[in-house]
């Protein structure tokens, strides 16, 4: 194994030339920046389809093969799955030039993932000397929502004479207030203005919020960055932070948040041996509190201003396709300048097509997809597009009439699933007694016993010395009578160790009468548990499991609606948002018009509007082969404003202006079937009833 500061490198010169052959110009200056010594900052602005992974797995190879200590690289990505693809791809990287000596080297790179599960990492690692207990266990969104609406009540807010806002939005503007590292009325006057009469209220509340988690040893999503940033204030543990790690990396830094760039700049205050990599044109994502002016304000942060290397040669899309998406950045009010460019020619434009309605839109899709899956591409090969989740509805409809099969991303996780919860809770309330939440949930699974009951046996187990004597002797109701011992059992059992994941099975048999009891689809349930149990075998240890699907929980096939594994085929549709970073042949983008794109919330303010322009890009570069936006002449609205439910007319999106139309192919569904010779829609209207009744008589 190597270690930091020996200038040591086993390494084929002629390997390492394959490899770095391999890259384009831009590329290669990217990953031999520095050529493997610790140097000042770097911002790789990669474009979209650019190869952005790729580099970024190569600059960390060429580190260790240059001799930089991986124990000693951070690698922070934005989820645990793109953590690992990165990792493997290093070791392929290294392998070409280290051969056999790669993989030995490649099991000290363990301080790569997301900023949240490297942040619990790191405040477990200096519990005792930030005053945390290590044991802490940590609550996702709907467990912190629980806690939020459990203080809530507490103070009385519940019954306020005007309605307070309800837990979620509570949860959210918490979580907003600490990402953003806003001020409360700030954040409420811009994202929650229907509660900016609560400012005091709200106060009260986060800071009982506080105190509760402080008390049940538990941290929620937010603190695993507030709790480190902290600590990185303080010089001595920021000066420590630093010194552990020569290398850090962040991927995907347009997504990030003030807080994390606040971490980032107080553990390398100087940048050295900081390499960001990231796209303000694809920042996409202020609802959860990204800030693109982490990006566009990084190479001047540092006292020697950070090196700024661009990759703008794209491998997705053709020429035509990104001579549009150009045009469309190119009026962005501040970005780092760029023009995508491929050896990908075509004559296809892209099309705006007019179509008279959302029914017809949905025709018209329909009619195109099947058109394409006739000429060899597959349906999974296509994806429609939509700036907001009901927007697909009419789609959907006319998807399901045709009997054409369909995944929409964006659903229920996994993890929200009940019965699943009520499994980790279980577990969660035996590796942490303190956390009510967990166990106010997993006693109610038992019948006879309610909240009230819940309560009273925490507190006695609190009040106890000993927790298990203390839940033993509880005395449950009559009808929990039978139950209750079998419960006390396996916390015994589990709190004692029984072996993992040996435990994962002795709990799901202890749930599995109280899920038949609950759910009349016990079998399809139980099918979850064991998937959970498999996940849960694949991990060293409950703590670990606990923590990891806490902070990146898996996706199961409820997020998609017509599950895939019904059909070898399927056309993908998807929000904006969730296709970032996705590739599909051929796109189709719906509500191509004002209203939609940009969608009427986020018409006023100026940021707001670039973030639309950027979503619209965003859109129109997942298309390697083909782009329709399509653009509903009418579309109905629901609830806006006083004026309720309507129909609306509409426009083409402002972010497409006259003089870009040179880009694109501007046609009309209905002069598309004149001239495929398709009949026209019939004017006159017959009496079907009565020519149904005439065939009998």
């Amino acid at each position: 194994m190597l270690h930091a500061g020996m200038n040591v490198a086993f390494r084929d010169s002629a390997s390492e030339a394959g490899y770095l052959s391999k890259l384009n110009e831009g590329q290669r200056a990217a990953v031999l920046h520095g050529d493997g010594a610790v140097a000042g900052p770097l911002l790789i602005i990669a474009g979209a389809g650019s190869g952005k992974t790729n580099t970024l797995a190569h600059r960390v190879a060429h580190l260790i093969v240059r001799g930089a200590d991986p124990r000693r690289i951070l690698l922070m990505t934005f989820s645990r799955r793109a953590a690992a693809e990165m990792s493997k791809r290093v070791e392929r990287i290294a392998a070409e030039v280290m051969k056999e000596r790669a993989a030995s080297l490649m099991e000290g790179l363990t301080w790569a993932g997301t900023f949240h599960s490297i942040g619990a990492r790191l405040l477990r690692d200096y519990a005792l000397e930030i005053g945390l207990d290590p044991s802490f266990t940590i609550h996702d969104r709907e467990d912190s929502a629980d806690l939020m609406n459990l203080v809530r009540h507490e103070l009385g807010f519940s019954s306020t004479e005007s309605r307070f806002p309800a837990k979620g939005t509570c949860l959210a503007i918490y979580s907003r207030v600490v990402n953003a590292q806003a001020d409360l009325a700030l954040v409420l006057g811009d994202a929650f203005p229907w509660c900016a009469g609560w400012v005091d209220e709200l106060k009260r509340l986060f800071n009982a919020y506080v105190e509760a988690k402080q008390r049940h040893n538990i941290l929620d999503y937010d603190d695993l960055l507030l709790y480190w940033s902290q600590m990185a204030a303080e010089p001595e543990f920021a000066e420590h932070l630093g010194s552990r790690f020569d290398h850090v990396l962040v991927d995907e830094y347009q997504d990030t948040n003030r807080l994390q760039a606040v971490i980032l700049t107080a553990i390398k205050p100087d940048g050295r041996g900081l390499t960001v990599v990231g796209d303000d044109a694809q920042s996409i994502y202020s609802f959860r509190a990204a800030e693109v002016r982490n990006i566009l304000d990084f190479p001047s942060l540092f006292p020697v201003p950070a090196d700024v290397v661009t990759l703008d040669r794209n491998y997705r899309s053709t020429d035509a396709i990104l001579n549009a998406a150009n045009a469309v950045i190119a009026e962005a009010s501040e970005r780092f300048t760029k023009n995508l460019w491929t050896d990908r020619a075509s004559a296809e434009k892209p099309a705006i097509v007019t179509v008279r309605d959302e029914n017809e839109q949905a025709s018209y899709v329909c009619d195109q997809i099947l058109k394409e899956r006739e000429t060899g591409i597959l349906l999974k090969q296509q994806a429609v597009l939509f700036r907001a989740a009901h927007h697909s509805g009419p789609l959907e409809v006319e998807l399901t009439r045709r009997n054409i099969p369909f995944v929409k991303f964006g659903g229920l996780k996994f993890l929200d699933a009940a019965h699943v919860k009520d499994m980790l809770a279980a577990l969660r309330f035996v590796q942490n007694p303190r956390d009510r939440i967990a166990g106010f949930r997993v006693m109610q699974l038992m019948p006879g016993i309610g909240p009230s009951t819940a309560t009273q046996a925490i507190d006695s187990m609190e009040q106890s010395l000993d927790l298990e004597m203390g839940l033993a002797r509880f005395s449950p109701p009559g009808r929990a009578a039978a139950d209750w011992p079998l419960f006390v059992d396996l916390f015994c059992d589990l709190r004692r160790g029984a072996g993992w994941p040996a435990e994962m099975e002795r709990a799901r048999l202890w749930y599995e009468p109280h899920m038949e009891r609950k759910h009349e689809d016990a079998t399809v349930r139980r099918a979850d548990l064991l998937q959970l149990e498999q996940i849960a075998s694949t991990y060293p240890s409950r703590e670990r499991f606990l923590t990891d699907l806490t902070l990146d929980p898996p996706s199961a096939t409820s997020d998609e609606a017509g599950p895939p594994h019904l059909d070898e085929d399927y056309l993908v549709l998807s929000t904006i948002h969730s296709a970032k970073g996705q590739e599909w042949s051929k796109v189709f983008v719906l509500n191509a018009v004002d209203g939609c794109m940009p969608i009427d919330l986020s018409a006023g303010e100026r940021k707001e509007l670039e973030e639309e322009r950027r979503l619209l890009y965003v859109a129109m570069t997942r298309a390697k082969d083909s782009l329709h936006l399509i653009t509903p002449q009418r579309f109905y609205t629901s609830g806006q404003a006083a004026r309720g439910d309507r129909h609306v007319y509409a426009s083409r999106t402002r972010f497409i202006s006259a003089s870009m139309l040179q880009h694109f192919h501007v046609t009309s569904w209905a002069s598309q079937l004149q001239r495929e010779g398709s009949a026209a829609r019939p004017r006159a209207a017959i009496d079907i009833k009565t020519k149904m009744r005439s065939m009998w008589n």
